[in-house]
């Protein structure tokens, strides 16, 4: 799979961020859609730190159930410390489940339901992070229990 994003794509994922910032969802999926194509689309020139940033995020939401606002704070943590941020074996696949889909969805409970799924694909096309990103996370404290889920 070639990770760069054709013209097609990219139109589609800017559609998407439109859609997101305009949502006025206090939870903000749009951070959500930013970490999923970040860790779908990452490649040699993808800084370590925008990754990792990704995969907490998407791990925090898939299998911790963070909104994107308690993901971005989480992000805010991690940011707090400067550090050598891991790096990570790139899958050869990302995701079936891709942005063009996810835009295909209609507007409303659909396409935010077409987000999260989009975010399962991708996390889970990284389920070798996962201990990585865990442990990173349980250094700084960053837990469900922190952001008052249990």
């Amino acid at each position: 799979m070639s990770t760069g994003p054709d013209a097609s794509e990219q139109d589609a994922y800017q559609e998407l961020q439109c859609y997101t910032l305009a949502h006025g969802d206090p939870a903000f999926l749009h951070q959500h859609v930013l970490d999923a194509w970040v860790a779908q689309h990452a490649g040699a020139a993808t800084k370590p730190i925008g990754l990792t940033f990704a995969l907490a995020g998407l791990y925090l939401h898939v299998d911790c159930g963070f909104s994107g606002r308690q993901v971005q704070r989480a992000h805010m943590t991690l940011g707090q410390r400067k550090r050598a941020w891991p790096t990570f074996v790139l899958p050869v696949e990302r995701g079936a489940v891709r942005v063009r889909q996810v835009l295909a969805a209609p507007p409303g409970a659909a396409r935010d339901r077409a987000i999260k799924a989009w975010c399962g694909s991708v996390w889970g096309a990284f389920h070798d992070s996962r201990t990585t990103i865990a442990a990173l996370l349980q250094e700084y404290d960053i837990w469900p229990s922190r952001n008052g889920r249990s």
